[in-house]
């Protein structure tokens, strides 16, 4: 299993922490050196080959983006209306979707949704799972 590197921004962000929790300690380290510190714990040889690696295992995601794809196993069309990549390699994506889709198996009601906040991995899948172990979202580029 190889570990996905987190973006450009992620890896910058984790550089502040590590100076920062260093000069509460009373140590000094220039940025450089945190940023190829860094690097080095992704398993990076340095800053520059960890950026290219980072690059290149995101799928990058971002806002007006035409997507496709399935929720709670309706297909459907849509745009990314925001998204925001964490840490651990899990975007926290808005969709709104072309048509609405109910969301309800239920003969006795529906409830309609048109736009929906989702977390998913790098290959587009949501971590949680519907009761027959179908991810909730499967989101692929239109």
């Amino acid at each position: 299993m190889t570990t996905q590197i987190p973006s450009r921004d992620v890896l910058k962000a984790q550089a502040k922490r590590l100076r920062r929790d260093l000069a509460a300690r009373g140590q000094s380290m220039s940025h450089a050196q945190a940023l190829k510190t860094i690097a080095h714990q992704w398993g990076a040889r340095d800053w520059n080959t960890a950026v290219a690696q980072s690059a290149a295992a995101t799928p990058g995601w971002a806002p007006g983006m035409r997507v496709q794809g399935r929720y709670l196993g309706h297909p459907f069309h849509g745009v990314i209306k925001a998204a925001r990549q964490s840490s651990a390699g899990f975007w926290s994506l808005t969709l709104r979707f072309d048509q609405a889709i109910d969301v309800v198996t239920s003969t006795q009601f529906s409830a309609f949704r048109r736009q929906v906040n989702a977390t998913i991995n790098g290959e587009g899948h949501s971590p949680q799972k519907t009761s027959d172990g179908q991810p909730h979202l499967v989101l692929t580029r239109a």
